[in-house]
């Protein structure tokens, strides 16, 4: 019976690296998916696959486009495309760099590595900004279900997830400038206590992407992390589904397209890049690739 890569469900790492791929070799395609087949463990190195690949094989993937693109938003949503994306998960730095390293190797020249995000755990699980990402995050089986394609559908897909991702930028000026109030009503809920309060107003983030409010209900399993580079910084967003609708539902919401209410959380954040990813479920210990014709 497929499983999901246990990577997704596991507890977010203490370090870990968000690595995205654009295909430049596609004669070397189906070889170089078959190593990656063999090496990926699905919880040390978690692996997704871009609509670039599912294409170059002349596959279909359903429901799987290259990244989000919202009608009538009324911020930017960029979108960047990629072929291949990898969650590489450890306990330390220096082991991370080893195995991108490794995987780089391998995946060359099929791929080409477009960018490399180090990331890791801050506070317990918080933001940068102090407050607690992912409050109502499912688990154990409601996380499986939430996350995990399911029968009746195809069998090479049980098992399997999908995977929006976006790298955000935080403002940090703009928001230290911000009184405890203002950032307090920009999250919908106190950074000390992490309880929300009713009097929040429409824009606060947990009114915006609150999971019980469209119909039908819009669950994702958030898996994200910080990030920094030198005096940038902010939070690699992972939201993982057993399809992408919930988050376009939210991302919908976020945006102001819904009813013309932006979130707060854009007063001093935006994305930066954006993508769906597909990522295979394990069959016999490895990445269940038959869905693409593997």
């Amino acid at each position: 019976m497929n499983q999901m890569q246990a990577g997704i469900l596991a507890p977010v790492p203490e370090n870990a690296r968000f690595i995205s791929f654009q295909l430049a070799d596609s004669i070397s395609l189906e070889t170089t998916l078959r190593a990656v087949q063999a090496h990926a463990d699905g919880e040390r190195a978690v692996v997704g696959i871009g609509l670039t690949v599912v294409e170059a094989l002349g596959q279909h993937i359903p429901g799987l486009t290259a990244g989000p693109r919202i009608d009538g938003s009324l911020v930017d949503i960029p979108c960047q495309p990629i072929a291949l994306w990898l969650w590489l998960r450890g306990p330390s730095r220096g082991e991370l760099l080893h195995q991108e390293r490794h995987w780089v190797d391998m995946l060359t020249p099929c791929f080409t590595r477009m960018q490399s995000i180090e990331s890791f755990c801050y506070d317990n699980g918080r933001d940068l900004t102090g407050y607690e990402d992912g409050t109502e995050n499912p688990e154990g089986e409601e996380a499986i279900a939430v996350a995990s394609v399911t029968a009746p559908a195809a069998d090479a897909l049980v098992g399997s997830s999908y995977l929006a991702v976006q790298q955000w930028l935080h403002d940090f000026k703009t928001f230290d400038a911000m009184t405890d109030a203002e950032q307090d009503n920009t999250f919908g809920r106190h950074r000390i206590s992490n309880e929300e309060f009713d009097e929040a107003p429409e824009s606060a983030h947990v009114k915006r992407t609150e999971q019980e409010a469209p119909t039908p209900e819009a669950h994702v399993l958030r898996r994200s992390m910080p990030w920094s580079a030198g005096n940038r910084a902010g939070l690699v967003f992972t939201a993982f589904g057993h399809s992408l609708e919930a988050f376009e539902v939210l991302l919908t919401r976020m945006s102001g397209a819904h009813d013309g209410i932006t979130d707060g959380l854009f007063a001093f954040t935006k994305p930066v890049n954006g993508a769906y990813v597909w990522c295979p479920g394990m069959r016999n210990g490895q990445l269940d690739l038959r869905a693409l014709g593997l």
